[in-house]
């Protein structure tokens, strides 16, 4: 049977309360008290809780609670006149001796003529006497089955759900009952569990009843009595022998083809029974589709489950996709059309025909969040078009008013069980929203026998036509989190997979995994309305991924919409790793209303801007991509890397290192050259470098242990597999790569932490050799010093640029090349640049303890620095025409139009004054 009508529940309440208004005594009456008390409800009292359950208090106590229902309702029940305080906290101290799954969420206590309610969740609490207990039934609505909470992803009742049925799946796995019969056992058993604490099954608790009293106590028997509850499920009444018992002839017909398939009869014993039995003490009520799923795929895998929680989308970010993807417009377009009834039922039919898919669904949680809002907005729709279901409006049909269903749901999946997963947490969510329009109108509301389904199709993204699973001109939305893969990390397969998906565009194999399904939804989407929202990595709006990838997307006629500049994608979840992520909402149609997200404040809200047109680095400019070019557009010093000695190691020596070195050899001395990388340079410290090109063979000869490193040298360059380092082990005490000079030069660390406002660029003497890791130039005067540390080229860095985890990447092709310098700068803008920069190198000098990391941290960067950078700016800006304080997206999509200027048919400019002598650094 299913939960009483609120109407039925008025009625028992009301007699409930004339019966026991002249009760008085706690020992006499309580249990029976109790016991019609949760009858009012509908809800037999020995199916979900226990009378007197003893507890171990603090210190040597013991405590007996007068009726428990394990994660979800303690009562605390006293004589006529008792102080209700006391009894709230004579219930929290029951809190000591109960397990975590059995805490509950609501405490009742009473002294039968009045109640009061906490709701311990959400801090809130509520009294009222006996007699107006029919006026306040709907607090009650956990009780009798209708579920008005919400579902919380940080709820802990997700992750000990997920771990007691992590430890049943270790069991089970362990017997030998693995693979495919395995993974639907585990679905089909999160089903019952779920439908045994919400309704689906009643009365509730039947599923744990049939278990522990239908069941041998060693488990002998558990498999073989899964197996036909699970034949009853999947058969219609009409067909279920007559010879059933009557609680398995009252469970549902499920259908849905869940409890279809014949599996093997899994063997269980004494403690598996025990496992099952403690998942379903838990309230499963409380768990939340929208996460267990991808909780519950990691049981799978044990090593994923020391990390519980990591691989799930927080709502939050979800909503960062589907809210701009359509959500706000829907939201919106109710609000317009609500106070017109016929508008109304046109807005709620376009809302059925609405179709969604997510490529690369995993568990489905895009899907389970996207169904719930759409079944929010429904709600609301209802509210407004039949009130809040009381008086006459109980006579309407809840199940006619609602059309919003699970088949306008679609997936591709490409692993099987998180595939089945997100079937069935559709279906869950589906009941859970269900519950709410029937609490809401008075009604009990479940679509049992599954009629309707979601379509996740097994399949791998990359192979199959997505528009064999829905035609396009039916699909309104694509969105999702399609895989972090870079394009260097990709294995055989998905290798091949981006070979099939890019054939015959150039550079493809630069691409990360995640391009695949941008090219996709932009082929399936051709010649329609429909728009995409995807979740990446940041790397695809950033560096040369930039020219390969949207080169190919906006000559497919690809907008962008709408974006989310990089931010961290992080959960509250146990070990979850930040990734450095964009959201790009993107489709054929041009679209007025273009926003950008940005994230100035990592633990903030973004910031949302509208803009004109959203280029491929998400940013407000120009529709156009920055490629490799192996000169400047501009005129400016060539710049290279430093050297690089492919020498295993052998010619680098610490300070320590070098000094015992020299000990020993003491010829040596003279050949070591202070060496400096990235690292060395921004953190303050120096190595040395063995540079031996220079040295006369016979000295050479003189020095043994300095031989033995220059053969060390040899066998290492001999021992690669490139046939080029091989060919350098002809001249040892050479370098791959040399790049030093005469005169002091400027150096640019090749990656630099995002959290610097500037660039900790340098000059180094001539004696120092630069590594590979730095990038020199030796041409370069107090005027290049000046730019290249302004906050211009900060953000033509941090926007087209690579990244390195988060860290800035610099380049020569991407990055260096293609930067608009300030050309037609005046000889005083320039003398104002190279003014300005002196300042920078004399603040710096002002603290000789620092290194440049102390120097250019947020947190301890010096004020006289601080203010010598503003002028920098300044100057730099004044240089460019630019006035007021712009913002680093702003100074992007300025350098853009200059870029697409310099690089017109048209000449650029020639530099004014270029041909000025330039003063070098002083310091």
């Amino acid at each position: 049977m299913p939960p009483l009508q609120w109407s039925d529940i008025r009625n028992r309440a009301i007699e409930f309360s004339r019966s026991w208004a002249d009760a008085t005594s706690e020992r006499a009456e309580a249990k029976t008290f109790l016991d019609e008390f949760l009858g009012v409800f509908g809800v037999h009292r020995r199916r979900v809780a226990s009378f007197e359950r003893k507890v171990h208090q603090t210190g040597d106590r013991t405590g007996f609670i007068d009726l428990l229902w394990p994660g979800l309702l303690l009562i605390e029940q006293k004589s006529a006149g008792k102080n209700l305080d006391r009894a709230y906290q004579q219930a929290r101290e029951y809190f000591h001796g109960l397990a975590d799954h059995e805490l509950p969420r609501y405490i009742l206590v009473s002294n039968f003529q009045r109640f009061r309610l906490y709701d311990l969740e959400d801090d809130e609490h509520w009294e009222f006497g006996l007699d107006e207990l029919a006026g306040h039934l709907k607090l009650f609505g956990f009780i009798a089955g209708y579920e008005p909470r919400s579902y919380r992803e940080q709820d802990p009742v997700n992750l000990q759900a997920a771990e007691s049925m992590g430890l049943l799946h270790d069991q089970l796995k362990a017997s030998g009952y693995i693979g495919h019969d395995l993974e639907v056992l585990l679905v089909r058993l999160l089903f019952c569990l779920f439908a045994d604490d919400t309704g689906i099954f009643n009365p509730q608790g039947i599923f744990m009843d049939y278990l522990e009293s239908k069941t041998a106590i060693d488990g002998s028997d558990l498999g073989p009595k899964l197996h036909a509850l699970f034949e009853v499920l999947n058969t219609p009444p009409a067909q279920r022998l007559t010879t059933l018992d009557e609680d398995m002839a009252s469970l549902p017909y499920v259908n849905g083809r869940l409890f279809g398939e014949c599996l093997r009869v899994p063997g269980f014993d004494r403690r598996m029974r025990e496992q099952l039995l403690k998942c379903c003490a838990l309230n499963w009520s409380g768990i939340s589709p929208a996460i267990f799923g991808a909780l519950f795929q990691s049981v799978m895998d044990p090593k994923a489950r020391r990390n519980l929680g990591a691989h799930y989308t927080s709502e939050q970010n979800i909503l960062k996709v589907i809210e701009p993807l359509f959500l706000d417009e829907l939201r919106a377009e109710f609000e317009k059309v609500k106070r017109s009834p016929a508008k109304l039922r046109t807005f709620h039919n376009k809302l059925r025909s609405l179709r969604f898919m997510d490529p690369a669904c995993g568990c489905g949680n895009f899907l389970v969040i996207a169904y719930r809002e759409l079944r929010e907005l429904e709600l609301a729709l209802l509210r407004v078009q039949h009130g809040s279901g009381r008086g006459a409006q109980l006579e309407l049909n809840i199940d006619k008013l609602v059309l919003l269903d699970v088949d306008q749901f679609f997936g591709i999946e490409i692993e099987e069980f998180p595939a089945q997963i997100a079937q069935v947490a559709l279906w869950l969510m589906d009941h859970q929203m269900n519950t709410k329009a029937g609490a809401e109108f008075g009604q009990w509301f479940a679509r049992i026998p599954l009629e309707t389904a979601s379509t996740i199709l097994h399949a791998n993204a990359c192979e199959v036509s997505w528009s064999e699973i829905v035609p396009a001109e039916q699909m309104s939305y694509v969105f999702g989190n399609p895989p972090f893969v870079g394009g260097k990390m990709m294995d055989a397969k998905q290798r091949r997979d981006a070979e099939r998906v890019f054939l015959g565009v150039r550079n493809a194999g630069l691409l990360d995994y995640v391009c695949c399904w941008y090219l996709l939804a932009a082929r399936y989407t051709k010649g329609t309305a429909v728009r995409c929202a995807f979740v990446s990595t940041n790397s695809i709006t950033q560096g040369e991924q930039v020219g390969v990838l949207w080169d190919e997307l906006l000559q497919q006629g690809i907008n962008i919409h709408f974006a989310h500049r990089t931010f961290a994608w992080t959960s509250e979840a146990r070990g979850a790793a930040a990734v450095h992520c964009v959201i790009i909402g993107f489709g054929h149609q041009e679209l007025a209303g273009k926003v950008i997200y940005d994230y100035e404040d990592p633990k903030g809200p973004p910031l949302a801007s509208a803009a004109s047109t959203i280029n491929p680095y998400l940013v407000d400019g120009p529709n156009i991509t920055i490629k490799r070019r192996s000169s400047p557009i501009c005129d400016c010093p060539e710049i290279g890397i430093g050297n690089k000695p492919i020498d295993g190691g052998y010619y680098l020596f610490t300070e320590s290192e070098m000094q015992a070195f020299v000990q020993e050899e003491p010829g040596a001395k003279k050949w070591f050259r202070p060496w400096i990388g990235a690292d060395e340079l921004i953190n303050g410290y120096q190595r040395w470098c063995l540079w031996l090109k220079d040295c006369p063979p016979e000295e050479l000869r003189r020095m043994p242990l300095v031989l033995q490193r220059v053969q060390a040298v040899r066998d290492f360059r001999l021992a690669s597999r490139s046939e080029s380092t091989r060919a350098l082990a002809a001249t040892p005490t050479s370098f791959h790569v040399e790049n030093f000079s005469s005169e002091p030069y400027l150096v640019f660390p090749g990656v630099s932490s995002e959290r610097r406002r500037y660039i900790p660029v340098a000059y180094l003497p001539p004696d120092t050799l630069a590594s590979n890791l730095l990038y020199v130039t030796r041409k370069a005067t107090l005027f290049h010093f000046g730019i290249l540390t302004s906050s211009m080229q900060v953000a033509w860095l941090a926007n087209i640029g690579g990244r390195l985890e988060s860290r800035y990447r610099f380049s020569k092709d991407i990055v260096y090349n293609n930067f608009p310098w300030p050309v037609d700068a005046t000889a005083a803008q320039q003398a104002a640049i190279e003014s300005a920069a002196q300042s920078v190198l004399d603040a710096r000098a002002a603290h000789p303890g620092a290194s440049l990391a102390d120097l250019y941290d947020p947190l301890t960067m010096p004020v006289d620095l601080q203010r010598a950078h503003q002028l920098l700016d300044k100057a730099v800006d004044k240089a460019y025409k630019l006035r007021g304080t712009l913002s680093d997206t702003q100074r992007v999509a300025f350098l853009l139009e200059r870029y697409l200027a310099l690089t017109s048919l048209m000449p650029p400019p020639r530099p004014a004054g270029r041909s000025r002598t330039r003063r070098t650094a002083t310091s």
